[in-house]
């Protein structure tokens, strides 16, 4: 199976998740007028506090932080996309093609403004400037993927544990369930057929009772 061809199949599979997700959260999701554009740009401000932009002091790039931020945006153009109406084939096989290309771009801020600056002003996700931010950040799709179905996973489980209803813990033991998650993950094989029920299944485990 070529490169393309599984990173097609994989943007395949999140676009379907992220569907499902949404449907979790409403049946009505794409008549609801949800401004997936706004959550964007807010996360990408919250993105370069992680990365660091104060020039008047000493700051460290938190390279996971980020790499977490930029998963919850995916999910937001995931959604952006599917809004247009177009079929998941379509969708899957343009933001292939998107994700593979490389402005060479090398100052991470300015890709971030870039990514931030299309969901202002066009309330688009510019795939590019996301493939930019991603590459600077050194994580590929793959990885990306991991992190996808992880994330995906716990929004499901927080809904299936009192999330909308405000009875959700965030703490586990002490410490906040997506840094239980990042835990989670990392001992486990993203390729396995069952890979998102094994995540589920180890959150449940772990999960304050």
């Amino acid at each position: 199976m070529s490169t393309q061809t599984v990173a097609t199949t994989q943007i395949s599979q999140m676009l379907a998740m992220q569907d499902a997700m949404n449907s979790r959260v409403s049946d009505t999701w794409r008549e609801n007028g949800y401004e997936w554009y706004r959550a964007i740009w807010v996360e990408c401000a919250e993105m370069l506090d992680h990365h660091g932009w104060k020039w008047w002091k000493h700051q460290e790039i938190d390279v996971p932080q980020v790499q977490l931020e930029l998963v919850d945006i995916f999910h937001f153009g995931l959604s952006l996309r599917l809004m247009t109406g177009a079929s998941v084939d379509d969708i899957a096989s343009s933001l292939t093609n998107e994700l593979a290309t490389d402005s060479e771009e090398t100052d991470f801020k300015l890709a971030l403004e870039q990514l931030a600056s299309a969901a202002v002003s066009q309330r688009e996700f510019n795939a590019q400037a996301f493939a930019d931010c991603m590459r600077l950040m050194d994580m590929n799709l793959d990885e990306l993927f991991r992190q996808y179905v992880g994330k995906n996973t716990l929004n499901f489980f927080r809904q299936d544990y009192g999330y909308k209803e405000g009875t959700y813990i965030k703490v586990w033991h002490g410490k906040e369930d997506n840094e239980v998650l990042a835990d989670v993950v990392s001992k486990l094989d993203s390729s396995a057929n069952d890979f998102q029920q094994q995540v589920y299944d180890a959150l449940a485990a772990n999960y304050p009772s």
